[in-house]
């Protein structure tokens, strides 16, 4: 028999491979692609970079490269999932 999922595993199976930006507890924002998450809501992204938060002036430095990262699910305030665009 074929296994059923939940609809919010498919939403999971969705993100895979798609462009997600985390922003964390401390104020850094994680840019990079989605590759795995585990049950206590640690993610792993590749390809990631590490933006600072913004300085007091508004100036923000330039992004530092990551490559593949874990962010533990505790230190993570929010996620953004890039869309497809649609094809016109």
């Amino acid at each position: 028999a074929p296994e059923v999922k939940s609809p919010l595993r498919l939403r999971l199976e969705s993100w895979l491979n798609k462009n997600m930006k985390i922003l964390m507890s401390d104020g850094r924002t994680l840019v990079g692609i989605f590759l795995c998450t585990d049950r206590d809501r640690n993610v792993i992204l590749g390809s990631c970079l590490e933006y600072l938060k913004p300085n007091d002036d508004g100036s923000t430095e330039e992004p530092r490269v990551l490559g593949l990262a874990m962010i533990p699910g505790q230190h993570i305030v929010s996620i953004h999932v890039d869309k497809p665009h649609p094809i016109t």
